[in-house]
């Protein structure tokens, strides 16, 4: 049971990396910035669950390694979505939570996470995460 547990926290912090590196590699950034790439992963996973349903919200989360999975709902109180964020608010929110500056501005860093995330999780999934989104949302989607 002990090495059942260890492999799955294993499996887990590898795709938990593996979407990290995904963030880092895009910018070029070394794994000493992790802390970055963390706090890019965050920001954005947070507004995405709380623009979504709640249903459509947990079904996205099943799909993400158990690590990710802890990001996606801390803090999540249910009861107070979805939240209505068209493409500007979203910026907004990730510019006042993100608080690196990095090239290409705070619409990059949200391209570059929505690509990783799009990469780990079933195109069906994805495609329902972006029906959820305002249009304006959905052009900056992969």
């Amino acid at each position: 049971m002990a090495e059942q547990l260890q492999s799955a926290f294993e499996s887990s912090l590898e795709r938990t990396n593996l979407i990290l590196k995904d963030i880092e590699q895009a910018y070029g950034w070394p794994k000493e910035q992790r802390n970055q790439s963390y706090c890019a992963l965050r920001t954005v996973l947070h507004l995405l669950r709380d623009r979504m349903p709640v249903q459509e919200s947990v079904e996205f989360a099943a799909q993400l390694p158990v690590l990710v999975r802890g990001i996606y709902f801390d803090g999540w109180k249910p009861m107070d979505v979805p939240v209505k964020l068209n493409r500007d608010d979203f910026l907004l929110e990730v510019r006042q939570h993100f608080p690196y500056d990095v090239e290409g501005g705070t619409e990059r860093v949200v391209q570059v996470v929505l690509d990783a995330l799009s990469r780990h999780v079933t195109q069906g999934q994805w495609d329902d995460v972006k029906d959820n989104m305002p249009r304006d949302m959905q052009r900056m989607m992969p």
